[in-house]
């Protein structure tokens, strides 16, 4: 369990292990190592702000934005840190659903306020937990912006949320050792986390209590490290924690605390793809087996009931026509998600790119019915050698004007998200190419070309953004990459457009599955069931 530190708001929520009716082992302390990288994900003096003024208080952090009225921020009088963004239960009195599984409740994220004008991420706050499943396969952001954890942590502790501007990163670097180096282990974190930073990162003080002992490849001698080396230590154990981030598993490394998966232990379905089998024989596998219960047994309140949710701990009939729904393709005889392409079971994510149409969306009810078709994209020459008029921000091209990673703008045609075409063959960032080219490749592939060339993929990547986990999303709305559905049922309703605009050939660069996704009306409410059923007590 994680511990619970000074800023939370409550203690009261139980176990979600402790509600299912199978027996666990009590759960041990974290390693030493998650432990002091949630203290780090806490620490409130990394941001740009604190190095302006140790005094600030981030107008930013004053309140956390909701959907509906904003709520006092945790944070209030601080500056900037990971928590802010991604929160647990700093806010589960306040409303329900209140609970949070690493994310925030706004559709985009406030920032600090800089010269360059920026107020918010363009962006929501994707849920952490799972969001390190594939291991070293792994891509983070939901344009692949970064080939691991510890790179995402470095961009963040150097980047724009924590206020610094993209020339500032060795400045930044330099001010997050100061502050390691320099605390005297007297503040609210110092006391629940084992004292000074000095002490806890060198590891070798007798004094230091066993469980924030670090392992030796986290430890650093921090009175003899040099800037980049303590920078890198910090981003380590950061990197740990939220890698250690996860949804419940038995000890077959199953999920087991959700209704759904209350309803495949009971009636005896697999859980898990057998060993060489890819996910879409394993799901094709499991909805056989489904369509094969005569009398499934179905799940109530007997087995279990939410603490965090504002629903009932059920899998029933209705669950069961959804999760056919979310399963099967549909055609012009009958309904059908095809959402398991690519929410793939059991994680319910690939963990790959797609363009379900949501920029295009965004842009053309922003600009008028057919704007986004007609907005002109540069090819790969034309965007690489006028990198600062098409690109981000980077510390070579600092000044880059990011017009394709910016929110839609009445007022300024051109502005919107084009998600991976921004990352995909950026000579300024070079670290996740293999994977990104292999993942386009592969796409493109399957829509018969052969020529993998980095021409020919990057219109493939326009308005692709990489597909999130559908676990627990009771405690991570709004929905969508950039925030824009307060409910499923209207995230399942955009689903029923675009995969219409898709086969009408209408839709920029649409998803190929998106021809298989046929979405009536009367599918919603079966649909919305079997996401809810997905839901989990996560603390």
């Amino acid at each position: 369990m994680l511990k619970q530190n000074l800023f939370t708001i409550s203690t009261l929520l139980c176990s979600a292990m402790a509600l299912m009716p199978v027996s666990h082992a009590e759960e041990e302390s974290d390693p030493a190592e998650i432990a002091i990288g949630e203290r780090l994900f806490l620490e409130t003096r990394f941001a740009q702000a604190y190095y302006a003024n140790k005094k600030a208080a981030d107008p930013a952090l004053k309140y956390t934005l909701t959907m509906d009225e904003p709520l006092r921020g945790p944070f209030a009088g601080k500056t900037m840190n990971c928590r802010a963004c991604h929160m647990v239960d700093e806010h589960v009195e306040a409303r329900p659903s209140g609970m949070r599984s690493y994310a925030d409740f706004a559709h985009t994220s406030p920032i600090p306020n800089r010269k360059d004008g920026h107020h918010f991420t363009p962006r929501n706050s994707m849920s952490l937990v799972n969001i390190a499943v594939k291991g070293e396969d792994a891509l983070f952001h939901f344009d692949g912006e970064f080939n691991s954890m510890e790179d995402l942590v470095r961009a963040t502790l150097t980047g724009r949320n924590y206020g610094w501007l993209a020339n500032e990163g060795t400045q930044a670097i330099k001010h997050v050792a100061k502050i390691i180096r320099e605390d005297e282990g007297k503040g609210d974190l110092a006391r629940e986390f084992g004292g000074s930073y000095t002490k806890i990162l060198t590891g070798s003080d007798k004094t230091i209590s066993k469980e924030f002992k670090l392992p030796k490849r986290f430890r650093i001698n921090v009175s003899k490290a040099s800037d980049k080396q303590i920078f890198d230590a910090v981003a380590k154990l950061i990197s740990a924690y939220v890698t250690d981030l996860a949804f419940a598993k038995d000890e077959k490394d199953r999920y087991n605390t959700s209704p759904y998966d209350q309803f495949l232990i009971a009636n005896k379905l697999p859980r898990n793809a057998n060993k060489g089998e890819s996910e879409k024989a394993y799901a094709q596998r499991l909805i056989n087996k489904v369509s094969q219960l005569n009398e499934p047994k179905f799940i109530d309140e007997k087995t279990a009931k939410f603490k965090t949710h504002q629903q009932q701990f059920v899998f029933g009939p209705l669950e069961l026509q959804g999760m056919k729904l979310f399963f099967q393709k549909g055609s012009i005889k009958k309904s059908g998600g095809n959402c398991v392409s690519c929410h793939s079971a059991p994680h319910f994510s690939d963990f790959k790119f797609h363009n379900t149409g949501m920029t295009q969306f965004n842009y053309d009810r922003t600009h008028g019915f057919d704007s986004f078709n007609k907005l002109e994209i540069p090819g790969l020459t034309v965007r690489n050698k006028n990198y600062s008029q098409y690109l981000p921000a980077t510390y070579k091209h600092p000044k880059a004007k990011d017009p394709f990673r910016s929110l839609t703008n009445q007022d300024k045609p051109g502005l919107t998200d084009l998600g991976m075409w921004n990352i995909f063959a950026n000579p300024d960032i070079p670290a996740p190419q293999k994977k990104l080219k292999k993942i386009v490749c592969a796409q493109a592939k399957q829509q018969g070309m052969k020529n993998c060339k980095d021409e020919r993929l990057l219109p493939l990547t326009i308005a692709s953004f990489k597909t999130p986990v559908l676990r627990n999303l009771g405690h991570s709305d709004p929905y969508m990459h950039n925030g824009e559905f307060p409910t499923l049922k209207e995230a399942v309703s955009f689903y029923m457009t675009s995969s219409l605009l898709a086969q009408q050939g209408d839709l920029r660069n649409a998803d190929p599955e998106l021809k298989h996704v046929r979405i009536l009306p009367s599918d919603f409410e079966p649909l919305v069931a079997f996401l809810a059923a997905l839901n989990e007590d996560y603390e």
